[in-house]
Parts: structure tokens; C-alpha cells; sequence
């Protein structure tokens, strides 16, 4: 997954794909501390543009809050990094990736200890990198920062947005509410995600539903999950699930297309009879489920209702919605 020029910022300065570097013992590959944000860039009338960066990049700073890491740019700064390595990129439709990752200045659980006057002895690794490191807020992991893009079509195929996927029930658990702080979206949940996923794959199906520590359904494995049942669309609380940009979107749409929407705790067997189900985020869009542990869902393929929000959303991120320009942040 690269760009079509290769180039990456990181920190400040673009770099070829294959000459961006980090240290092997930086903390977040060795403890998995760090935190993400994956966008969509859309072709439009008025040219390329960027789907909810403001949100997107509002919840990249709360997720590093959350976490205690100090992000060494400004709001507008950051926004301005997304759509400069977009443009750098060539790409009209794209997936840019922003990643706040902490250094090698300290290594062990209480890494926070490091800063910039320490001894560069302990850890002499960390000599390589100083002068590449931006300012620290005191109190805080000291964080760089990566902006990568590259070209990204449907997650799932094209053909899973009209017909659907396969879904199985995980046998792993989502992250308890109070186990790794659900939510930010930080690297070091995605080992969760990684073992359901790689679980449904291998047993033949293209993604997993995640259930709470008590069974109750919680999301895909990057997915929120909605159901449709007599014409009203539910979907998961956020506890242990991410909220989701695409998530906040389509509950917005579906309000306005005269639906009710409920937020409540969701049954497994409430999936097994549901009306129409599908998956949303800013990989998977709003992708159909079909099948759920063998189970057709409805007819088993894309329902109405799913066809109508899909539409809605893939209105509002091309920009063909007037009611929703200010989720698109142009690239010039």
C-alpha cells in the first residue's frame, strides 16, 4: 500500500515511501502506545477533498489525551500536514493514514521518565534520532508524527458494496470499557481486532462481529455495525466501540431521511433476525452484510434501506450533497 509518488511527511519533511525511517526500539513498536486516524479522500465537482478531516483530526487529539501523549503540532497544523501529503500524492481518491508514534528516548512501561536531557548512554539509540524529535510538552510521551497515502478502493471489494459480506461471531471478546480505554484509537487495540479478523478469514468468511465481555454485539473488527429491523435502524452504544466518524454520518443521514434510530445494547440473536445489517467506517464505507454464522440476513443481499444510506453517504463524501459541505475539506 504506497502512494503513487511514494512520499510520506514525517515530522515536518516529505520523504520517499522507502527511505522513511524510524528506530527499532522506538516505545510504540515495543509496547504498542501510540494512537491513529485513517481518512478518505474523495474525487469531486470542485476537485479532491477530505472527508470529516476537522472530526478526524478532533479525534486524533482526543485519543492522544486520553492516552497521555503529547502531540507536537497544532490543530490547523495537522489539518494543513493532511491535505499538503495528499497533494504531494497526485491521488484524487485516497486513504490517508496519520500516525502519532512515541520515540526511543525511554524504553520500559514508565517511559514518560525520558526527556530530552537524559542520558543518551541508557538508551544510545536514541543519539540517531534527537535532532529529528520535535519540541515536548512536559508530562507527556513525546510523539512524532507520520502522514501516509495511498490509493484504496472498496475494503471489501467492489462487489461486496451491492451484494454483501460473510460474517462470523469471534470467539474473542471486545476490550472491556475499562481495559485499554476503547476510546482512543489507539495502535496497541488493533491486536484485538487483528486475532478476530485473522479468526474469520481463515475459517472462510470476509469479517468478524466482535460481542462485549457480556455477549452483547459491539462492532466489527474496524467496523461500527447497524441493523434494520420494521424500517428502524439500531446500532451498539459506544462503550467498548469506537466512535466512528463514518458511525456519527450515517446516524445523521438517517435522521434526516425521516428514520429512527436507536442506540441500545444489541443481541447476537438480534443479528440472526434482523431486516438488513452492514458494516460502516472509513475503510469499509457502508458495506452490506448478507450472512452472519451461516444465517442469511433478510433477503441475503443489500436491502433498501442500506441501498439508501449507502447512496446518501456516497452523495455527501462526493461532494453532491449541499446540505453537507463542511464534512469536505478540499485539497487546494
Amino acid at each position: 500500500m504506497r502512494s503513487t509518488r511514494g512520499v510520506i511527511w514525517h515530522d515536518g519533511r516529505f520523504q520517499d515511501w522507502h527511505a522513511a525511517r524510524t528506530h527499532v526500539m522506538n516505545h510504540t513498536l515495543n509496547y504498542g502506545i501510540g494512537v491513529i486516524e485513517g481518512l478518505r479522500a474523495y474525487p469531486g465537482d470542485r476537485g479532491s477533498a477530505i472527508f470529516r478531516l476537522r472530526d478526524h483530526t478532533r479525534r486524533l487529539f482526543e485519543s492522544a489525551q486520553i492516552l497521555g501523549i503529547d502531540v507536537p503540532y497544532g490543530f490547523d497544523e495537522l489539518m494543513a500536514a493532511q491535505r499538503d501529503a495528499l497533494a504531494a500524492s497526485g491521488l484524487d481518491a485516497a486513504y490517508v493514514r496519520v500516525t502519532l508514534y512515541c520515540g526511543v528516548d525511554a524504553l520500559g512501561l514508565h517511559a514518560d521518565d525520558g526527556h530530552p536531557d537524559s542520558d543518551d548512554a541508557q538508551h544510545p539509540a536514541a543519539a540517531d534520532d534527537k535532532d529529528d524529535w520535535p519540541q515536548d510538552a512536559a508530562g507527556g510521551l513525546r510523539a512524532h508524527c507520520v502522514i501516509a497515502v495511498w490509493h484504496m478502493g472498496p475494503y471489501f471489494g467492489a462487489r461486496a458494496l451491492d451484494a454483501g459480506i460473510r460474517v462470523r461471531v469471534s470467539s474473542y471478546s471486545r476490550h472491556h470499557v475499562n481495559s485499554t480505554l476503547c476510546r482512543a484509537k489507539a495502535t496497541g487495540n488493533y491486536l484485538n481486532s487483528m486475532l478476530a479478523y485473522r479468526e474469520a478469514t481463515r475459517d472462510g468468511y470476509d469479517e468478524a462481529l466482535m460481542l462485549d465481555h457480556t455477549g452483547f454485539v459491539m462492532e466489527g473488527s474496524g467496523e461500527n455495525v447497524f441493523l434494520v429491523r420494521d424500517g428502524v435502524l439500531y446500532t451498539p452504544e459506544l462503550t467498548a466501540a469506537l466512535d466512528g466518524i463514518t458511525r456519527r454520518s450515517i446516524i445523521t443521514l438517517a435522521r434526516e431521511d425521516g428514520m429512527q434510530v436507536i442506540e441500545k445494547p444489541i443481541t447476537r440473536d438480534e443479528v440472526y433476525i434482523a431486516d438488513e445489517a452492514f458494516f460502516t467506517g472509513t475503510a469499509a464505507e457502508v458495506t452490506p452484510i448478507r450472512e452472519v454464522d451461516g444465517r442469511s440476513i433478510g433477503s441475503g443481499t443489500r436491502g433498501p434501506i442500506t441501498e439508501r444510506l449507502q447512496a446518501h453517504f456516497f452523495d455527501a463524501a462526493h461532494g453532491r450533497l449541499d446540505a453537507h459541505g463542511d464534512w469536505l475539506s478540499p485539497v487546494r
